[in-house]
C-alpha cells in the first residue's frame, strides 16, 4: 500500500513543491521521492521500488539519516558499482543500504566537536584536520551563489513553464540549501563528500534538461558545437572527442537553460 501511494505521489510532486508553506523545506514525501529518483536515475532503468525497498527508506527516515546523506550514499554506491560492472544489475536499494549506512557513520563523526551557538544553531568548532582545496568560507560562498542562480532560474522558468525541469530547479535549491548548511555546521567539513553530491544535483539537473529540450534546440546546439571541434577532429581519438563534444553539448545546454556548475572544480 505504501508503494501506491507513494508512486501515485510522483504525478503531484510539483504541487506539493508549490503550495508547501516553507517552499524550500523537504516535507515526509519528498525524503521518499527524492530517494527513489535518483535511484532510478543511477540504475538507468525506471524500476518501480518494492516494499522491502519502502521499508528501508523509513528505517533510514526513522534513524535520522539526513536526505542529502542518504542520496550521497546511493551516489558512491553506484560509482563503485560503475567502476567495476557487473553482469547482472543493480535491482534493489538494498545494494546502497551499506554505503548509506557508512555515510551516515561519518557524517556523524562529523559532527563530534561542533558546538551550539546562542541563536540554536549548530556552528563548526574549528577547522583542525581539514583537508579543503579551497577556504571553507570561499567553498559557502559558492554554494550560496549557485543556489541563488538556481532560485532565479526557478522563479524566471515559472513564469511561462510549469514542467518537470522547473520541479528540478527547485529540488536542486533546496538540497544544495541543505548541503550548505551541513557544511557550515560540520566540524571538520569534507571536501570530497560534499563533491559527490554536488555531482549527483548536477546528473540530476542534466537530466532534467534532456527531459524538456526541444529536438531543433538540441540539433542547433550540437551543430554549433561540431562547427567548433570541426578543425581538430581529425588529430583526435575517436574516445576523446565523443567526450569533448559531450561535454562541449552539455555546457551549450547548461547555458541555454541558465543552469551554474556546482562542482568544487568551478569555484
Amino acid at each position: 500500500m505504501r508503494a501506491q501511494i507513494l508512486d501515485l505521489s510522483r504525478s503531484v510532486r510539483f504541487v506539493r513543491w508549490t503550495f508547501d508553506s516553507e517552499p524550500w523545506t523537504l516535507n515526509y514525501f519528498n525524503y521518499f521521492t527524492e530517494i527513489e529518483d535518483a535511484f532510478i536515475r543511477r540504475r538507468g532503468k525506471h524500476l518501480l521500488l518494492s516494499p522491502m525497498d519502502w521499508a528501508l527508506i523509513e528505517s533510514w527516515k526513522t534513524l535520522g539519516v539526513p536526505l542529502h546523506v542518504a542520496l550521497r550514499g546511493i551516489e558512491k554506491a553506484f560509482d563503485s558499482w560503475e567502476a567495476k560492472p557487473r553482469k547482472r544489475s543493480v535491482k534493489s536499494l538494498l545494494y546502497c543500504q551499506e554505503e548509506v549506512e557508512a555515510q551516515y557513520a561519518e557524517w556523524l563523526e562529523s559532527r563530534v566537536g561542533a558546538e551550539t551557538g546562542g541563536d540554536g544553531e549548530v556552528a563548526a568548532a574549528g577547522s583542525e584536520g581539514e583537508r579543503l582545496p579551497f577556504p571553507r568560507q570561499g567553498i559557502l560562498e559558492h554554494l550560496r551563489r549557485g543556489r541563488s542562480a538556481l532560485v532565479q532560474a526557478s522563479g524566471e522558468r515559472k513564469q511561462s513553464h510549469e514542467d518537470d525541469f522547473t520541479e528540478a530547479l527547485t529540488r536542486a535549491a533546496s538540497l544544495l540549501e541543505e548541503l550548505e548548511r551541513d557544511f557550515k555546521q560540520s566540524a571538520v567539513a569534507d571536501a570530497q563528500k560534499l563533491e559527490v553530491s554536488l555531482t549527483g544535483l548536477e546528473r540530476m539537473l542534466t537530466d532534467a534538461i534532456r527531459s524538456v529540450v526541444s529536438a531543433d534546440r538540441l540539433d542547433a546546439i550540437a551543430s554549433e558545437v561540431k562547427e567548433q571541434l570541426r578543425p581538430y577532429r581529425k588529430h583526435m581519438d575517436a574516445n576523446v572527442y565523443q567526450q569533448t563534444f559531450d561535454n562541449l553539448l552539455l555546457k551549450g545546454l547548461r547555458e541555454q537553460f541558465a543552469v551554474p556548475r556546482l562542482s568544487l572544480f568551478y569555484l
